[in-house]
């Protein structure tokens, strides 16, 4: 598209080649929604336009678009990108009831798939299969299956081979999903479907045709596996024997879920519990408190400070995370114009971008860095303070004087956690906390960040450490990794399902030593 002219773009958005690819995508949709892969407005197709005269790389990209019923997709409900994410063609709006178009948030996703991979096309299915799969051992990073006649249908794989298909953890927008996944196509180079837990599957191929037969293929391979999953039959071994129960006992039970859910009781801390690791428990000013001041004055911000020197550093992260999602095809981006433009306008795309960064609970290092920064000034002009539950600061007194060691792990970053704990209405209460973690040593539902906490504490065993937290993924996560875990029950926090199988405090009152 960059070689042609505007006339010349515009009849090949209209030609053939396009449209024959639009109204791939359309059946495709619907092909896979009569077995129930992308029910309700779930699920999304992409493929590259088949153009021989074009290499696979620099090729168009037609992507289905979000809400939109697949059984009644058409040709003309499609987005149409360049090779380098740009919107070149989007769907008119249709009248009431349908929504107005929307990109689908997959987009991102989608587009590391083709640049990392070199793909034609791509699927992601909502599929049950591949829900219940992912779930059958709730700690596991990977989907393993071999003997089974329909491997052969996967790229580089043959009856005897064993299937790997890493496993991510969900998030609640697609869109934050990018960068596991990313993680996940580089660390797993022959696999061609990465599971999303709970969530669906992405499968790719170098055209659409290796696409569907593998996502029909991979659909039929975890079904199999749940139906012998509820046999008794053990899918990964060649022999197919009888499932190891007392080895799938353990574990269950290493992910923090057994088969009982034992009632709240008091946790005692014994002596070889060294150090406790907590952030629900102590604080709820961020949500009630922090991100509103810090939403409600970025502008005020950016304008007193704009030509200070740490101002122009978070303005160049905030510009190279924006071009970033710009690239990624994530709508929400607004493209910051040049300091030469003026102040007012660059501060205004800015604030816009933040806004919607905190809107999402975005987590990068961008917006947790200029929060930080915001947060400081309101601490140090009184305007706002760390709110701590009642029953902490005597607390963390107690467990001080006996030498527990406590740390603070949070998506905040380090710098936001030591200025909230010290401007708290109770005081500093810095001198009582040992340490600070936050997402630099890794995403907080998975299980190899609280390994890698292990081994910065320094402890023999990593049952030595309690984690509390309010979310359940995390509790698993550091079940996992060892740790002793509890969740906390405070108001503001969220709920969590029932019968999750863990021990839960109110209170660090709860929390005590023998």
């Amino acid at each position: 598209m960059a070689c042609f002219g505007e006339s010349e773009a515009e009849a090949y958005l209209a030609g053939p080649a396009v449209r024959e690819a639009r109204e791939l995508v359309a059946e495709l949709c619907r092909h896979f929604y009569a077995p129930g892969w992308v029910t309700g407005t779930g699920g999304s197709i992409t493929v590259k336009v088949n153009d021989p005269g074009v290499p696979l790389a620099d090729r168009l990209i037609v992507m289905s678009p979000s809400g939109v019923q697949k059984e009644r997709m058409v040709a003309e409900d499609m987005y149409v990108f360049s090779a380098d994410g740009k919107v070149l063609s989007e769907p008119a709006a249709k009248p009431w009831p349908d929504k107005p178009p929307k990109c689908t948030d997959c987009a991102p996703l989608f587009m590391k798939v083709y640049q990392m991979r070199g793909a034609g096309a791509v699927i992601h299915s909502h599929g049950i299969e591949t829900c219940i799969a992912s779930m059958l051992d709730p700690g596991a990073k990977e989907f393993r299956m071999t003997h089974m006649e329909m491997l052969k249908e996967i790229k580089g794989h043959g009856y005897r081979d064993e299937l790997v298909i890493p496993i991510i953890e969900n998030t609640p927008y697609e869109y934050d999903l990018t960068d596991s996944l990313s993680e996940a196509i580089a660390a797993y180079p022959k696999a061609t479907a990465v599971l999303v837990r709970n969530h669906g599957i992405f499968v790719w191929g170098d055209s659409w045709i290796s696409a569907k037969t593998q996502a029909e293929s991979y659909h039929y391979l975890l079904d199999a596996a749940i139906k012998l999953y509820q046999l008794g039959i053990d899918w990964t071994t060649p022999e197919h024997g009888p499932i190891n129960r007392a080895k799938r006992s353990r574990s269950i039970l290493n992910t923090g879920i057994p088969n009982e859910c034992h009632a709240a009781e008091p946790l005692k801390v014994n002596n070889s519990l060294l150090s406790i690791i907590f952030w629900s428990m102590f604080c709820y000013s961020l949500t009630d408190v922090m991100f509103p001041y810090a939403r409600d004055n970025v502008r005020k911000h950016l304008t007193s400070t704009f030509y200070s020197e740490e101002t122009k550093e978070d303005v160049k992260l905030l510009r190279v995370q924006i071009e970033d999602d710009l690239r990624n095809g994530i709508l929400r981006a607004v493209q910051v114009p040049p300091d030469e433009v003026g102040k007012e306008h660059v501060i205004n795309s800015l604030v816009s971008n933040v806004e919607s960064m905190i809107k999402t609970d975005q987590k990068v290092t961008s917006l947790k860095q200029l929060q930080g920064h915001i947060w400081r000034t309101g601490l140090e002009r009184k305007e706002i303070q760390g709110i701590v539950f009642e029953d902490v600061p005597e607390t963390l007194k107690n467990w001080n004087s006996r030498n527990i060691k406590v740390y603070i792990y949070s998506s905040g970053s380090r710098e936001a956690q030591k200025l909230l704990f010290g401007n708290t209405v109770h005081g500093d209460l810095r001198p009582f906390l040992r340490g600070y973690f936050d997402t630099t040593i890794g995403n907080k539902k998975e299980t190899r960040s609280y390994l890698e906490t292990a081994q910065t504490l320094g402890v023999d065993n990593p049952s030595q450490i309690l984690f509390v937290t309010d979310v359940l993924q995390e509790a698993i996560a550091a079940k996992n990794a060892g740790f002793e875990v509890v969740i906390s029950i405070r108001p503001g926090n969220a709920p969590v399902p029932e019968n999750h199988g863990f021990r839960t405090i109110k209170s660090l009152s709860e929390v005590w030593e023998r």
